[in-house]
């Protein structure tokens, strides 16, 4: 079984390696990356394209080709419908914000399935006509970039914290598509994707399934809306076109199949933060008035090569079968952190002097006096915390998810473990987060 699963998730194996070596030579190429305003700029900035590559997932998952050319524009449009009520002062409320956001794009995509299967039109021909027409009416509607966010949202974008509701919306929706696998409309779905024919006729209701899958991917539309528009607190009907080739990109790119079947949250968030590691990456170079084009240049590159690599997938599985994606995660996670580490603390530690030879014996080992904190008492920076934290909270993850799989045939204590196991991660991390003036990040001031 463990083997099997080796197997299936081979295709991670390649996000997982180009992210490390892009995350890598990010790091060492601008180490701003690894404060906590870097992070968190990271995180404001990468979250609609990766809620955005989730939706294209979940259609992508659900066969037929269905690749959603529109996505980019449909997120533009409920970006420029938010802004447009809140200039007028007709939307204030949180509640009601997140309600039009996610209810635009659960109507889109509805629409989207209701002509896929009862007119019968193919998806690619859908997805172009809702791509051209959204791009209309968007600049309709909003005919330059201006108005203005909501004011609840208005320091969402800021990104001066690792901490933020923008970080929580990325948490909460991938945290539930991992619920989600665990249900059974999820087999379904795989099954329609890797053969809708068998699935039909094993009994299930392919077209539900489709409407379903459909109105999960305008879900996750409508919060990769709300997440661009903390990040611009304001609208722009321009950026769709962009939008929608980068979430592609970065769907191909996290391995996922576009004949269905296949793919994951997993997947998706890698290639999407891979594809944000570029252009940071690129950025570091300065193209000067080029940028954009090398930019996109490197985009396009990027899309074919992983269609390559797509085909070659199971030639190389039957040579790295041995290797595990998640050990291979955990291994260049260290790597990776180690490095972060190593630029985060260069300038932290104190001078040291040559130690005497008359010393003790115990210090005559030490060519130099050992490295310590330029500060008294178990005291580590904040980039050494959060780094120790995301590795720990890895590791709590990791074990969690192999206890999940281990006892999934079992079924011994139904729900109850797993409820129980990730109350506890969240306890951990809520932990950390309510005593930012504990001993672990330094004395307070």
């Amino acid at each position: 079984m463990a083997s099997r699963a080796s197997s299936a998730n081979a295709y991670l194996l390649v996000p997982i390696v180009l992210m490390a070596a892009l995350l890598g030579t990010a790091v060492i190429r601008g180490p701003n990356l690894i404060t906590e305003s870097g992070i968190g700029s990271a995180v404001i900035v990468a979250a609609p394209v990766i809620l955005a590559t989730y939706a294209l997932m979940v259609l992508a998952v659900a066969g037929r080709g269905t690749v959603d050319l529109a996505v980019g524009p449909l997120l533009a449009f409920i970006n420029v419908v938010l802004v447009k009520l809140s200039t007028a002062g007709i939307l204030a409320s949180p509640i009601a914000t997140f309600i039009v956001a996610i209810g635009l794009g659960m109507l889109y995509q509805l629409l989207f399935a209701l002509i896929v299967i009862w007119v019968r039109v193919q998806p690619i021909i859908v997805a172009l006509s809702g791509f051209l027409a959204l791009t209309g009416i968007n600049l309709v509607i909003l005919p330059r970039p201006g108005g203005v966010a909501p004011e609840f949202m208005m320091g969402w974008g800021a990104g001066t914290t690792i901490f933020s509701p923008v970080l929580v919306i990325l948490v909460v929706a991938t945290l539930s598509w991992y619920l989600f696998t665990a249900s059974t409309f999820y087999t379904n779905l795989k099954m329609m994707g890797y053969d809708e024919r068998a699935a039909w006729t094993s009994g299930i209701r392919t077209d539900v399934v489709r409407i379903g899958a459909h109105l999960i991917a305008g879900v996750y539309v409508g919060l990769g809306a709300i997440c661009y528009t903390a990040l611009i607190s304001s609208g722009d009907p321009t950026q769709g076109q962009n939008m929608t080739l980068t979430a592609i990109t970065a769907l191909v790119l996290g391995g996922v199949a576009l004949s269905g079947g296949r793919g994951g949250v997993t997947g998706a968030l890698l290639g999407a933060v891979s594809l944000w590691l570029i252009g940071y990456v690129l950025a570091t170079f300065n193209f000067g008035a080029i940028q954009a084009f090398m930019t996109q240049m490197v985009y396009g590159i990027i899309l074919v090569l992983s269609l390559l690599l797509t085909l070659l997938v199971p030639v190389i599985a039957r040579y790295v079968s041995f290797i595990s994606p998640w050990s291979a995660f955990l291994v260049l996670g260290v790597i990776v952190l180690s490095i972060m580490m190593q630029v985060g603390t260069f300038d932290t530690y104190a001078d040291v002097a040559p130690v005497a030879v008359e010393a003790a014996t115990s210090e005559r080992y030490f060519l130099i006096e050992p490295a310590r904190v330029a500060t008294d008492g178990f005291q580590i920076s904040a980039v050494q915390a959060f780094a120790l934290i995301a590795g720990l909270g890895a590791i709590a993850i990791v074990l969690a998810a192999r206890l999940v799989d281990a006892e999934s045939g079992a079924r011994k204590m139904g729900p109850f473990l797993y409820l129980f196991v990730a109350a506890m991660l969240i306890a951990l991390f809520v932990a950390i987060i309510v005593q930012p003036d504990s001993s672990l990040f330094g004395v307070p001031k």
